[in-house]
């Protein structure tokens, strides 16, 4: 059985031109980067949708446990802050403690209020009302910005709604009154009355 290409054919009949087989090539070729081309599009395109349903997935999964994905990334950075002063896992050591709005505000308004000598002590010739108001901002200023990144963290998962918002929005509430008295039990009487 002799089978005869096109181009054994054509060079048989002495009609073949080395531009003919340049163009055969060339069209193969072409043929062949296109389907390669086409095949890596559908690959990267269903490593894409792969990759969307993965994320999605796992988005649904921390919306349903918001609260532990906070609690584990506020958990991180107090026990690297209190690493040096407290041991390692400070927190973990601690925990069989209340996590309401009305036990974690009292917490961290007595854990951040607790360096306030700390802070006067760097400033012994200021005025003690600058010196405390001054302090007050610094740590307003921060509990605001942990707020922030806390309620942007859970908007963005899409659980910054009912309970979730109430609790964290009365924990933020007591904060802020628990500093209001902070202050207001160290500044003078006239201070007080005004």
């Amino acid at each position: 059985m002799n089978t005869i290409l096109p181009a054994t054919s054509a060079l048989a009949s002495g009609a073949f031109q080395p531009a003919d087989a340049a163009r055969q090539n060339s069209a193969a070729g072409s043929r062949v980067q296109r389907q390669e081309q086409i095949s890596e599009a559908a690959l990267r395109k269903d490593l894409n949708v792969g990759i969307l349903q993965a994320s999605m997935a796992v988005s649904i999964r921390a919306g349903d446990e918001s609260q532990a994905l906070l609690f584990r990334t506020a958990i991180e950075g107090i026990n690297e802050a209190l690493a040096p002063t407290l041991g390692p896992d400070a927190i973990q050591n601690a925990m069989g403690q209340d996590n309401s709005a009305e036990a974690t505000a009292g917490r961290i308004v007595s854990m951040s209020t607790a360096f306030f000598d700390a802070y006067a002590a760097r400033r012994p010739d200021d005025d003690p009302d600058t010196v405390l108001r001054d302090f007050m901002d610094v740590i307003r200023d921060g509990f605001d910005k942990g707020f922030g990144e806390a309620r942007d963290i859970l908007s963005g998962l899409g659980v910054f709604n009912g309970a979730v918002e109430a609790d964290v929005t009365k924990t933020r509430e007591l904060v802020l009154q628990g500093y209001d008295r902070f202050m207001l039990e160290r500044l003078p009487s006239s201070d007080q009355q005004a």
